[in-house]
């Protein structure tokens, strides 16, 4: 077990806190859109103040790739933090270097201070990407001084951006200070060892998203765990095309994906999970909102220059009757083109099938995401026991791999 911010005194403390303040702000004004990603941070925020600590606060916004870029400044975070918190945050221009150290050393108990974003500074994530596709690679010396400088800051370590946990990146690992959980960390890591260490059964594993290739790591992991598995989403095409030979038109074929097809249903069948594809799909005329639609199923194939965007209504019950018998829910991707409300039904459906069987005691588990988005638009974000705030840290954690940043953390 990790050690969290209740396993320690922080009472006169200055406590650097990694937080994900990585918020979506709308292009054109540079408004913050949503600020659920700052709320999340706010109850380990206020329980430090409470318990008589200072906290220093740092976190990364968009992708600045090691430059200044005022469009990814946090100062427009500071400001609505301050707001949701009710007190004064000091926002300082930089994250290291001797001004920061002097500003943070001087903090008094009950005071706050939000650091400029930290992927200005190379030295955060080892390498940035160039403009020409090319990557340019920190040099180790300043990687040290950066993370060096960093450790000046605070005298207590807490981790707090889940969604940042499976980044080896210098304030994800790098700060030379006792080092503890944060109360959303803490939720996530013990929402994911209720599914994964010793899950009620039978164990439902929901997938989807385009690529098999993307998802070979998580399939064969969840094939080892789970009872039953749903492949939905665009990856279900290239294994009906694979298995059944079945006519798919325009729709999602991923040849990496494909060659793994037949593999990953062998060994799901040694191993007695049942894997339920969908039998009947809503097409489309075009990827679009406004295409005309149309119904296929098994039988008929899906037609030369159409494409399937949505499961139909058949695959739904077989779907829904999988969720029902569940008594642990894993649901990482979406079973259509939800963000198109004419190819939103199978995804609504299943949200909905998902919420009920949480209502009548599954436990269930939203990966971060495009899942996470369509959980909220379909009004179930609260309505499952847990809906990741990580996308590339749950399906990490889904993989069965040890995150970096949760490695790092102190031992109980």
């Amino acid at each position: 077990m990790k050690k969290s911010i209740k396993d320690i005194s922080v009472k006169g403390k200055r406590v650097l806190m990694r937080v994900d303040f990585n918020v979506p702000q709308d292009k054109k004004t540079g408004a913050i859109t949503n600020t659920q990603r700052i709320s999340a941070a706010l109850p380990t925020i206020q329980y430090a103040l409470d318990e008589g600590a200072s906290v220093i606060l740092m976190s990364h916004l968009g992708r600045p790739d090691g430059q200044v870029v005022e469009k990814f400044s946090l100062k427009p975070v500071a400001e609505k933090l301050s707001e949701l918190l009710g007190k004064p945050v000091q926002f300082l221009s930089d994250c290291v270097g001797p001004e920061v150290e002097a500003a943070c050393s001087a903090l008094q108990p009950g005071e706050v201070i939000l650091l400029e974003n930290l992927r200005f500074h190379i030295e955060e994530e080892g390498k940035v990407k160039n403009e020409d596709g090319t990557s340019t690679k920190a040099d180790p010396e300043k990687v040290a001084a950066f993370r060096a400088s960093l450790t000046k800051l605070g005298n207590l370590f807490v981790s707090d951006a889940f969604g940042t946990a499976h980044r080896a990146h210098s304030s994800v690992v790098g700060v030379d200070l006792p080092k503890v959980a944060g109360f959303l960390m803490q939720k996530e890591l013990d929402a994911f060892a209720a599914v994964l260490d010793n899950p009620k059964r039978p164990l439902l594993a929901i997938l989807g998203g385009a690529k098999i290739a993307d998802k070979i790591p998580l399939i064969r992991n969840l094939i080892e765990t789970a009872d039953e598995i749903i492949i939905g989403g665009g990856m279900a095409y290239t294994f009906k095309k694979v298995l059944e030979n079945m006519p798919i038109g325009n729709s999602l074929f991923d040849p990496e994906g494909a060659k793994i097809v037949a593999e990953l249903m062998e060994k799901a069948k040694a191993r007695g999970v049942q894997i339920h594809l969908p039998v009947d799909y809503i097409t489309a005329t075009a990827f679009s909102p406004d295409a005309e639609t149309g119904h296929a199923d098994d039988k008929s194939g899906i037609p030369a220059g159409l494409e399937g965007l949505d499961c139909g209504p058949l695959s739904r019950e077989i779907f829904a009757a999988a969720i029902a018998r569940a008594k642990t829910i894993i649901w990482n991707g979406p079973a259509g083109v939800f963000e198109f409300e004419k190819f939103a039904e199978g995804t609504k459906s299943m949200a909905a099938a998902v919420a009920t069987a949480t209502a009548a005691g599954a436990i269930t588990i939203v990966g971060g995401g495009d899942t996470a988005t369509a959980a909220k638009k379909f009004g179930v974000a609260d309505k499952v026991t847990h809906c990741s705030t990580g996308g590339g840290a749950s399906l990490e954690l889904l993989e069965g791999k040890a995150l970096p940043g949760v490695a790092a953390l102190d031992e109980k």
